[in-house]
């Protein structure tokens, strides 16, 4: 192109930001087909491929140039954490879910000795984490322990094993530093049958990954960190402190016996990470404030036994406009005592209060026992002691 002297060169915009823009050679466009993970039939969709690891990808391919393939069957990360073997069974007469940890497998090396102090815990989701957290003995300097040891939960209902989910992980105990997490596996509870063993034997896996909202090439986990809090938001005010077991009985001497059986993975409330329980009862509305009882205070404990009864005179008529409140507490010298949690029992509950408060009525004289699931938030309590 020739310019005349005095002429200014006009350059369309067009032209200019593809000058400023391509000083290099044009990489290729990334496809949407690189924003999700290419699977296995034996992957997991928790590690996606990034968009930067489409051409690598491609080289190990079957049909690419590259030297070998690779097939994420004989991956490190399918196939270096080791099994576990346990059993579960749910026991519906004592609403008790046992778990029989065996063995373990071909665990990974933690230490330096090439060995591990291998230990198993189990956490049930969703629920408190330090009040419902049990753990086996540790089995010290070998990658093939041997526990044979049952943990049992209590308080679990039919509810509770249809949309619970089990925990079960494999850590390694370092008593210098801090422990080290080895694998884990997640077993829904729906799976189980009642008063049917059933047994397992899995491969640990890698913990899922938390959600990252700012990597973009994982468009897909934004979703999933939305629906989580959406999900926590909702369930906040519902949070699980405990389980309590009730005795409820009407017909016995003309009024209601309450009996405060015991309670089960309560939440703890002091430093030592126990809580120092007890139970008070409520029947309202109490127009009088006579109705208050109050069991004995369980030291150092997240699982008291109480066996207390207290008995209210009243007739069947009145007792249908009564709502029962039960609250437990841990007991504190020189100040407040800590909420722990509470349950609500009337003709306006709902669930399984309400099906407990219904059985006791219509059963006179006999005694009905049931479990409840303690709650941060009691409707009509001031949670204030």
């Amino acid at each position: 192109m020739t310019v005349r002297k005095g002429k200014t060169l006009a350059i369309t915009i067009q032209e200019h930001m593809a000058i400023d823009v391509c000083p290099g050679p044009i990489r290729p466009i990334r496809q949407i087909s690189a924003y999700f993970p290419r699977l296995s039939p034996t992957s997991s969709f928790s590690e996606p491929i990034s968009p930067n690891q489409t051409g690598a990808s491609a080289a190990l391919s079957p049909g690419g140039t590259g030297q070998g393939a690779v097939d994420s069957c004989d991956s490190d990360d399918n196939t270096s954490l080791g099994t576990l073997e346990f059993d579960l069974l749910y026991d519906r007469a004592t609403s008790s879910l046992h778990c029989t940890v065996l063995k373990a497998k071909g665990l990974k090396p933690m230490d330096f000795n090439g060995l591990a102090d291998p230990y198993v815990k189990l956490h049930l989701l969703p629920g408190a984490c330090k009040a419902n957290k049990l753990k086996t003995k540790t089995v010290r300097n070998t990658l093939n322990p041997v526990w044979n040891e049952t943990l049992t939960y209590c308080g679990i209902t039919e509810e509770d094993m249809y949309r619970k989910t089990l925990r079960v992980s494999v850590c390694d105990e370092d008593k210098l530093t801090h422990n080290e997490f080895i694998g884990e596996s997640r077993v829904a509870l729906r799976r189980v049958k009642p008063d049917q063993t059933k047994h397992f034997n899995i491969c640990l896996e890698h913990p899922p990954p938390l959600p990252s909202p700012t990597a973009m090439s994982t468009a897909l986990r934004g979703i999933s960190c939305y629906l989580r809090e959406w999900e926590t938001e909702q369930q906040r005010s519902l949070e699980e402190r405990g389980r309590l077991l009730l005795c409820l009985q009407y017909g016995a001497r003309g009024g209601l016996c309450v009996g405060v059986k015991r309670c089960a993975h309560l939440a703890a409330m002091d430093v030592n990470g126990f809580s120092d329980p007890y139970v008070k009862t409520y029947l309202k509305p109490d127009v009088q404030k006579k109705s208050k009882h109050k069991t004995a205070v369980i030291k150092k404990t997240l699982n008291p036994e109480f066996n207390e009864e207290f008995f209210y005179e009243i007739s069947f008529s009145e007792l249908a406009a009564k709502t029962l409140e039960v609250t437990v507490w841990d007991y504190d010298l020189g100040k407040s005592n800590d909420f722990i949690g509470g349950v609500s029992l009337g003709c306006h509950s709902q669930g399984d209060t309400l099906q407990h408060w219904i059985d006791c009525l219509k059963n006179k004289g006999k005694k009905v026992e049931r479990w409840h699931t303690l709650t941060n938030e009691l409707p009509g309590s001031t949670a204030q002691e």
